[in-house]
């Protein structure tokens, strides 16, 4: 085994070899970021929208109760084909990568909303019935009382859940995206070691999500007051158990 390592090193270690795997890094990167931006978006609407308590709204409250429930609950791989099938259904010619980053805007945005919706309500209730006396309209509640005490709280742990879907975007290799993990099976059918292959990926991956890892810690550290610690952990029990069956 080791002397196929050394016997190969040469030819695998070349300028072709890193760019190819540097390129698909940012292809890797570029789902993450994009997914997860419009993730957060969306989920944001969709946090602010369930947060209400109007009672016209709650048809539109129960709809995206069940759909954020569904989406949380479906393993990634196979939102993945279900995407890829409906789009396909529509007659749309689209991409592998595009349907790779909606499934991960569908995924993200129903995880992330329950981030921003546990933060919201780690709001001591008192200040929010304080803004109502002062006849707060909700936009006005919203920007000024919730979104700057609770942002402490939710920053952290969606910050962790955009550095996770770095590794989770690798099932997007089960569909032909060439990410990270394809580009792994490219290069073993080219005849090189698993090991030499691997192991490439692995520190590529690492690369990827260690830097952004250890920014979230220390912004977790940082932002997190002793009443936000108590709320941190009820945002993680929020998201943390369906977590492991969304993906995977």
């Amino acid at each position: 085994m080791f002397d196929q390592l050394i016997a190969q090193a040469p030819t695998f270690f070349t300028r072709f070899t890193f760019a190819f795997l540097f390129d698909a890094m940012l292809r890797t990167l570029a789902m993450t970021a994009l997914g997860c931006s419009v993730g957060l978006a969306a989920g944001f609407a969709i946090a602010v929208v369930r947060f209400t308590h109007t009672r016209w709204l709650a048809p539109l409250r129960f709809v995206l109760t069940v759909l954020v429930e569904v989406f949380r609950r479906i393993p990634f791989l196979v939102n993945l084909f279900i995407v890829m099938f409906a789009l396909q259904g529509f007659g749309a010619d689209i991409s592998l990568f595009t349907i790779a980053t909606v499934s991960i805007c569908i995924v993200a945005t129903a995880f992330l909303s329950e981030v921003i919706r546990a933060g919201l309500e780690s709001v001591p209730r008192q200040q929010i019935e304080a803004a109502h006396v002062m006849n707060f309209g909700y936009a006005r509640m919203l920007f000024s009382v919730l979104l700057p005490q609770s942002w402490r709280v939710i920053l952290p742990p969606a910050f962790a859940f955009m550095v996770m879907f770095i590794k989770d975007t690798s099932l997007a290799s089960q569909m032909g995206v060439v990410e990270l993990t394809f580009s792994g099976k490219v290069l073993m059918n080219r005849g090189f070691s698993p090991f030499l292959v691997y192991g490439a990926v692995l520190a590529a991956y690492f690369i990827l999500s260690y830097p952004l890892s250890r920014l979230g810690a220390h912004l977790e550290n940082r932002l997190a007051t002793p009443r936000s610690q108590k709320s941190l952990k009820r945002v993680r029990a929020t998201s943390g158990p369906a977590r492991h069956h969304s993906v995977g």
